[in-house]
């Protein structure tokens, strides 16, 4: 017999989100049908294809991190929400966005839009495991986040570009390690991304620490 939600709910209930392989290890009966017939109801969301979070999950920024390492892994969160995580960007970051050594992917859903940027596999380094609230995720260190976004972003090149970047000079230069900064730059071996960071830091007038 195909347990009922409530058993489900209870079962399932530490779950930030879970997945169609989590279902099946506590019900190897189970019915996918009834998934659908529980969303119709509105006890259960479909974040993506085969992932799932109940309908009453609180949403906090934690919460929506670990949804983004799941959901399309192996990621961590970088480049603006994470330099906003930090506080050096102002808040208003449009999406979740992550790094992977996967395709460059995008998913759309009713909590939100999470972005994923291929990184090649050599570059997946520099993020840490933070917990928050119960939640853990995985997310970049504060200086791989800045040459993660520098990389992708590899148009950033002028005085002008920086300047619309409206970085948070004086949190950079608190928070910032510039010994991991730099041998963490060494370690793309980009010539172009190592001209263009330290082309930003002196426009910033950082000074390595």
């Amino acid at each position: 017999m195909n347990m009922q939600y409530i058993e489900f709910k209870k079962k399932l209930n530490e779950y930030t989100i879970f997945s169609w392989q989590d279902i099946k290890k506590i019900d190897a009966l189970f019915y996918r049908s009834r998934l659908n017939e529980w969303q119709d109801k509105g006890y259960i969301k479909k974040i993506r294809r085969g992932y799932y979070i109940f309908a009453d999950q609180i949403l906090n920024e934690s919460v929506l991190f670990s949804i983004a390492n799941k959901i399309y892994s192996p990621s961590y969160i970088s480049f603006e929400m994470a330099l906003s995580n930090y506080g050096l960007i102002p808040e208003s970051v449009y999406g979740i966005t992550s790094a992977t050594s996967n395709k460059t992917k995008r998913f759309k859903n009713e909590i939100g839009e999470f972005i994923y940027s291929h990184l090649k596999p050599e570059l997946i380094f520099g993020y840490k495991l933070e917990s928050l609230g119960g939640t853990t995720f995985k997310i970049a260190e504060i200086e791989k986040a800045v040459l993660d976004f520098f990389y992708i972003n590899a148009h950033l090149k002028t005085e002008a570009d920086f300047s619309e970047l409206r970085i948070n000079e004086e949190e950079f230069k608190i928070r910032v390690n510039g010994k991991k900064l730099m041998k963490y730059l060494d370690s793309f071996n980009n010539k172009s991304l190592e001209k263009r960071v330290k082309k930003f830091l002196k426009y910033i007038n950082y000074v390595k620490t």
